[in-house]
């Protein structure tokens, strides 16, 4: 789970019992219970890279607690990056944060991680 915050207080029927938000900027990312909490490994690019970092150097976490978002237009307020090895990877329409998680070209499914958003 999310280090800050109990599964318990977020989920809810298997959906998000909270709005879903831009930890940086506040920015309503979904309504609540339009997503559905699943589990599964990613790895996704650090939100914030380190500078001593070799060149061209992607830094990388794996995340395991998601929502999954069947349908796209689902989402209050999202970017999406360029295709990179057939996933999209999602962001702040309004501050560029990210990735807060990412698309899947195949599927066509998009997961939010619980690490990189807030509730309220």
């Amino acid at each position: 789970m999310a280090d800050v915050e109990n599964k318990e207080d977020l989920v809810e029927d298997g959906k998000n019992k909270m709005n879903v938000k831009c930890k940086f900027c506040s920015s309503k990312i979904l309504d609540k219970k339009s997503a559905n909490y699943i589990t599964q490994e990613m790895a996704l690019p650090l939100m914030q890279q380190d500078n001593n970092r070799k060149e061209g150097e992607i830094q990388n976490e794996t995340v395991s607690e998601f929502y999954h978002v069947e349908n796209m237009y689902t989402f209050e307020n999202i970017g999406f990056t360029h295709t990179v090895d057939n996933y999209k990877y999602l962001s702040c329409a309004d501050c560029d944060a990210g990735p807060v998680g990412y698309y899947d070209m195949n599927t066509k499914q998009s997961y939010v991680a619980l690490s990189r958003i807030v509730h309220s």
